[in-house]
């Protein structure tokens, strides 16, 4: 009797592949991976079953395993866009995004209809920096899909990223409507954070959470937003469930360090900032470590974080002060004498009486719809919440035009000098922060740096008169401030007296302060900060 040949070319009927599919349907990816090799084996040329492992794998988050299987299905047609589509998922999942965005450019080059592949080309080309590819990804999604909410909320993600926040905040709404998602509404709260618009932030977090009560980001995310509305105690509590809901959740981890390190509770911070490991948390915690005159545990900590971040600012800071203070050899080289490169000037247009740019900005200023946010260091005295020189009016505009070119001219003025902060100067003028601080008789601003910054500065819209001394009003710059431990008192120090027009700005890293002063007038600044696009 002749031994029967098992056809090479032969499929699974119907029949064969629904016990997988039906496992898949009801949850079960195990029992489906276990039919689908079961398959394979019998039908090594049949596209089905590899693929319907794929899925079963891709379920169980065996991401490299799913990425195997659907390969066997590209060997056996390479023609297929959602095998290319569902490739890059797993691949996309391993963080691999380039090989990702490889697959699903094929995936819409094969069926340029498949909406889907466009929205995760888009997300993936974002992940890379590819932030104008993406929107035309996200466009494209639209228009094949005009309701794909995916699509609105990932062109709202790059627009925040690019600061048009009432466009992203647009955007996000477009996608709530089509789909209520705890997701949107968390992205939506945070372009209204980042706006300065702090009620409608926490509400939009409110909602996230009337949606996904545990979701832990969001909870952090509207204690942030609490305190900075001086809501001090209810924001403690909401980064605390946060932390019981997720307990390694590394944003929520580092709000709560921020906010303990900000309110001076600084042994308690340091563990929140080691849990986190992300942003700065190094630089913050060796911070908490100084202050808190673990002087030991400093210095062991300090060489690392040089090591992975020579660009920061608060690093610098740390660093040159406990060299001053111990009188040894500061091994920062960011800036090492940032108080040579401290600018102070006027801008002609606001020093000009007759120009209406200054009575434009007073106007915009006291009048608009401007959120303010809780300012622990400020004393008789309010704060802008948002980017200020980002909003469309056209008096802040002008104004960023011209600080611009003032900051321009100042780099051109010391471009051959021998520091990172100079060789790693912003290509791009761009205003990563601004805000207004306006401050009332015995108003003053305490001794603080800008870690986020670069370049931190002021330009001055009003000055009180000096009646009791000449140094009222006036901002100091030094080397030493912010209460740090102090061996002695020989630490560099600049006094800058300040006229209606002046700017002046500096190294992020330099201490400043502002002078309590006696006159029953308004003291008014835009303050800003200018920093280099992050190393890729």
């Amino acid at each position: 009797m002749k031994k029967k040949v098992r056809n090479p070319l032969a499929q699974p009927t119907q029949g064969e592949v629904q016990l997988a599919i039906q496992a898949l349907n009801d949850g079960y990816p195990e029992q489906a991976e276990v039919a689908a090799r079961q398959l394979a084996k019998k039908y090594p040329a049949a596209l089905m079953p590899q693929n319907l492992l794929g899925v079963a794998l891709e379920r169980q988050q065996r991401f490299a395993e799913a990425a195997k299987s659907y390969r066997r299905v590209l060997e056996i047609d390479p023609s297929i866009a959602e095998i290319h589509f569902n490739l890059g998922v797993v691949i996309d999942q391993q963080g691999k995004p380039d090989e990702a965005i490889r697959h699903y450019r094929k995936a819409v080059r094969l069926k340029p209809g498949l909406a889907v592949a466009h929205v995760n080309l888009g997300l993936a080309l974002q992940n890379t920096g590819k932030q104008t590819e993406a929107v035309d990804s996200f466009r494209q999604a639209l228009a094949r899909e005009p309701r794909f909410a995916e699509a609105h909320a990932g062109i709202g993600t790059v627009l925040q990223q690019q600061g048009a926040y009432d466009d992203a905040i647009g955007h996000y709404r477009q996608a709530l409507e089509l789909s209520p998602d705890a997701k949107i509404w968390f992205s939506l709260g945070t372009a209204q954070r980042n706006h300065g618009l702090l009620d409608d932030a926490a509400e939009s977090f409110r909602q996230a959470l009337d949606l996904d009560p545990r979701h832990a980001e969001a909870l952090s995310n509207l204690g942030d937003v609490l305190w900075h509305q001086g809501k001090v105690d209810e924001a403690a509590t909401h980064f605390r469930q946060a932390l019981q809901i997720a307990p390694d959740n590394r944003l929520a981890n580092y709000n709560l360090g921020v906010f303990l390190y900000d309110n001076e509770r600084l042994e308690e911070a340091i563990p929140h900032f080691q849990a986190s490991r992300m942003n700065d948390w190094r630089e913050r915690a060796l911070y908490c470590l100084y202050k808190s005159e673990r002087f030991d545990e400093f210095r062991a900590g300090l060489g690392e974080a040089l090591q992975h971040n020579s660009r920061s600012p608060l690093l610098a800071t740390l660093s040159s002060h406990h060299a001053l203070n111990f009188g040894v050899e500061d091994p920062c080289r960011f800036c090492p004498a940032p108080l040579d490169f401290v600018y102070h000037g006027a801008i002609p247009e606001l020093a000009d009486p007759d120009n209406p740019l200054l009575q434009e900005l007073l106007q915009d200023i006291r009048h608009r719809e401007i959120a303010e946010r809780g300012q622990s260091r400020l004393h008789h005295g309010t704060q802008s919440a948002g980017n200020l020189l980002r909003r469309p009016e056209a008096s802040f505009q002008q104004l960023a035009t011209l600080l611009e070119r003032t900051i321009r001219e100042y780099y051109a003025k010391h471009a051959d000098a021998d520091c990172e902060f100079i060789r790693q100067f912003p290509e791009q003028i761009e205003f990563g922060s601004s805000w207004y601080v306006k401050m009332r008789q015995g108003g003053y601003l305490d001794s603080h740096i800008h870690e986020d910054g670069w370049i931190s500065g002021s330009v001055y819209l009003a000055i009180p008169e000096r009646s009791a001394s000449p140094e009222e009003g006036c901002i100091e710059l030094s080397m030493h401030g912010d209460r740090y431990p102090q061996k002695h008192d020989d630490f560099p120090t600049k006094l800058i007296p300040l006229q209606v027009g002046d700017v002046c700005f500096f190294p992020s890293s330099v201490f400043h302060r502002t002078i309590p002063f006696e006159a029953d007038q308004e003291r008014i600044c835009i303050a800003f900060d200018v920093k280099p696009a992050p190393l890729s």
